[in-house]
């Protein structure tokens, strides 16, 4: 039915029509009733396909009959200038209207024998593709040696082809030769390059006669084909207005079937047997359907829900919404989680459009973003009814988080103080004044701080001033540190949670603790510094505090000193930090083969089943699963990989969250080139026509690079930063989707 069903909308899109389907209400039909409907109209259809064909072969035989018989006429009466005798009609040309009017078939016409002198000269006429005219010519040359004359002309108009059913450009051609011998090679090649040859007369009152003949053949295919086409239209149409839903009830009953298929017999033969998964707060909900469904078939055997205990792993199944299922699919398209481990998602809904928005923070993009998100979601019911295309419906499935980056980059735009790269003095007066009267040289000569500090984000007078870049490369690299540190620290904590949900202590004393004391032994040691330096107001170069940290550990530090005790306590951080590589590395092998030998120590035999059921239990069930081999050599090399991964990743992750210091400078510069170099530049000018390119070159490099391309670069940046430098501290993500049977989950190209 599935092969009937795709049958008829091929044919349905192959005739260009549009059958919307009906709403009134219709009655459900039976899929024994629907198969013999199906059956029936499929019939019906290939029965007027196949006479639509054969009427389409002959309409074009004709056609080129008539094409023929207009172009070879003026060849024909050309050649009777010059030609040997007073023969009133050749031999090949020789037509009788009575024979082609009672013959059904136009290649099969056969020329009237008449006694010709076997000297003359003679024709064959015929039509031929265009693309095949060159190799046909040189054919005929070769195979006459010459002794031919060849004519050629193109047909005005194009002729459909019946094995493709597209339209093809043909040439007719009138072929001059004398002899039997060479009649009989140029109707041979003529039939290997697919040529098709008509007779025509040579007598102009017969070629009359026989075009209008011909004529009138056609105008009573053309209508005849007229209502074929008509009538099988009307066909379609019956079909096209109940296809969805027929298509929907098998693409229904197929996946009922496939999953009736899964079960196994019983060891009675008489019931069927099924294992499967479910979540745990719908065992209710699923037991009363089983008892409602058992009540309304009528049967005579009772269904048993009985909750299993398995060995195999479940599947992960996590209840969203419309907020968080797209964060959720960010996160699934790294890996699905383990079942029962901590989901990156929940935290994810808030610090990825967060770090998205440390890099695009400008509170004017961030409005444009809104204005987006807020359009897709006003039209949410009507777009979430129509078939998107690729680009539209991937911006449509993320909204929301389109939403969340928008207002989450209004925020840090508004820190930031940047409005299309222009500051506002929105929070109040700056905290800085020109050191002369007049702000005139204020650019090059520098502000003087006279009150208190802007009370919300970056004060708008370092817009412009000689020491903006220095002072914003300083606040954002460091920032960026902070936010890596805070988040890399999350992802250990959420390890931690992990293995004490699972209760592996193993993980808490041999891989949590080292990894934290690692970790801010070096960087959390450097987070300090940055926010005791902010505190302060010192001038201690923390370059050189980290590097000589480990050169030269007890070196005193001089200017450098941002606290008493530094020195002290970076050589116990130092010590530390060493101390937690081998922690790392040793301890968690050795100790799971002590347990593994403490466990499994003088066993050498099996499990025995507890019943006969057990033997005949299937390969992939849950209940055939076997303890895996201990191996100490694997084991070690996967804790010294993932030992050295740690050790090289605290670093490399470190360095690699000041891609938010480089986007979000990036992003600020190129907004103050084109506010600059463009906008204002051109706003320079007195001339109305310079000032409107100026503002449409400014709104297309904002909506086009601004919007698009750095909306598109910190977006996958931001997931660079959640699935590397996050999710690597504590995802394993080598789990497997809950797919519950659902009939809103099969798709119309399931089948």
């Amino acid at each position: 039915m599935s092969r009937k069903l795709r049958f008829f909308k091929d044919q349905i899109d192959k005739a260009g029509l549009r059958c919307s389907p009906r709403h009134e209400l219709e009655p459900d039909i039976e899929l024994g009733d629907l198969e013999r409907q199906l059956a029936d109209h499929e019939h019906e259809v290939l029965e007027m396909n196949s006479n639509s064909e054969k009427l389409r072969q002959t309409y074009n035989e004709l056609l080129e009959f008539k094409i023929v018989l207009q172009k070879a006429n003026g060849f024909l009466v050309s050649s009777n200038a010059h030609a040997i005798g007073d023969e009133t009609e050749l031999h090949e040309g020789t037509y009788s209207s009575n024979g082609f009017i009672e013959t059904s078939s136009l290649l099969e016409q056969e020329m009237r024998p008449e006694p010709l002198n076997q000297s003359g000269l003679r024709f064959i006429s015929g039509i031929i593709n265009k693309d095949k005219l060159l190799r046909f010519e040189r054919m005929l040359f070769r195979a006459t040696r010459g002794n031919m004359l060849f004519n050629q002309t193109p047909s005005d108009e194009e002729i459909m082809d019946p094995s493709t059913s597209e339209m093809v450009e043909k040439i007719v051609f009138v072929v001059f030769f004398s002899g039997d011998q060479a009649r009989t090679k140029i109707l041979k090649i003529c039939e290997a390059f697919g040529a098709n040859c008509y007779p025509v007369p040579e007598d102009t009152t017969k070629q009359r006669q026989l075009t209008r003949e011909v004529l009138s053949r056609l105008s009573d295919l053309e209508a005849t084909l007229d209502a074929g086409t008509r009538h099988r239209n009307d066909a379609l149409n019956a079909v096209g207005y109940r296809l969805t839903k027929w298509m929907t009830t098998v693409r229904r009953e197929k996946a009922v079937y496939d999953t009736l298929n899964m079960l196994n017999f019983d060891v009675t033969k008489k019931c069927l047997v099924g294992e499967g998964w479910c979540p745990t707060f719908a065992k209710t909900q699923i037991h009363e359907v089983l008892q409602r469904a058992t009540f309304d078939s009528n049967s005579q055997v009772g269904v048993i829900f009985h909750v299993m205990q398995a060995v195999e792993l479940p599947p992960t199944y996590f209840r969203t919404n419309k907020l968080t299922n797209a964060f959720q699919e960010i996160i699934d398209a790294y890996g699905v989680a383990r079942y029962q481990e901590a989901n990156p998602a929940v935290y994810s809904v808030v610090t990825y459009p967060f770090l998205f928005a440390v890099m695009f923070g400008d509170w004017g993009h961030g409005l444009c973003l809104l204005l987006g998100a807020l359009y897709l979601l006003a039209r949410e019911r009507k777009l979430s009814s129509q078939k998107l295309g690729s680009f539209m419906e991937m911006l449509f499935g993320g909204r929301y988080v389109i939403l969340l980056m928008a207002l989450f980059s209004i925020y840090c735009g508004l820190i930031y103080n940047e409005f299309f790269s222009v500051p506002f003095h929105i929070f109040g007066g700056s905290a800085y004044k020109c050191r002369d009267t007049s702000c005139s040289d204020a650019y090059t000569v520098g502000l003087v701080k006279y009150r208190d500090p802007y009370p919300f984000g970056v004060d708008p007078s370092w817009r412009g001033s000689r020491s903006e870049l220095p002072y914003l490369n300083s606040l954002k690299m460091k920032m960026s540190i902070l936010l890596g540190i805070a988040q890399m620290n999350l992802g250990l904590i959420l390890s931690f949670f992990n293995a004490r949900f699972f209760g592996s202590s193993l993980d808490i004393r041999y891989q949590f603790i080292p990894q934290m004391i690692f970790l801010n032994s070096l960087f959390g040691y450097l987070s300090i510094l940055i926010i005791i330096k902010w505190c302060t107001g010192s001038q201690a170069d923390l370059y050189h505090v980290m590097i000589y940290m480990f050169l030269s550990p007890t070196e005193e530090l001089g200017e450098n000193e941002l606290f008493w005790g530094q020195r002290p306590l970076q050589i116990l951080l130092l010590l530390m930090a060493f101390i937690a590589v081998p922690w790392m590395l040793f301890p968690k092998p050795f100790a799971l083969r002590k347990s593994h030998m403490e466990r499994f120590q003088g066993r050498t035999y099996g499990v025995l089943g507890t019943s006969e059921v057990d033997l005949d239990v299937e390969p992939d069930s849950a209940r055939g699963h076997q303890e895996e081999e201990f191996n100490f050599s694997e084991i070690f090399v996967h804790q010294l990989i993932h030992s050295i991964e740690f050790v090289l990743g605290s670093v490399s992750n470190t360095a690699s969250y000041l891609r938010l210091w480089a986007l979000s400078l990036a992003h600020s510069e190129l907004s103050t080139v084109f506010y600059e170099k463009v906008l204002l530049l051109a706003w320079g000018y007195e001339n109305i026509l310079i000032r409107l390119i100026g503002l449409v070159v400014f709104a297309f490099a904002t909506a086009f690079i601004l919007l698009m391309m750095e909306t598109l670069s910190a977006f996958l940046h931001a997931l660079r930063l959640h699935w590397v430098e996050f999710m690597g501290k504590f995802f394993h993500g080598d789990g497997y989707k809950f797919k519950p049977f659902s009939f809103a989950l099969i798709s119309d190209d399931d089948e």
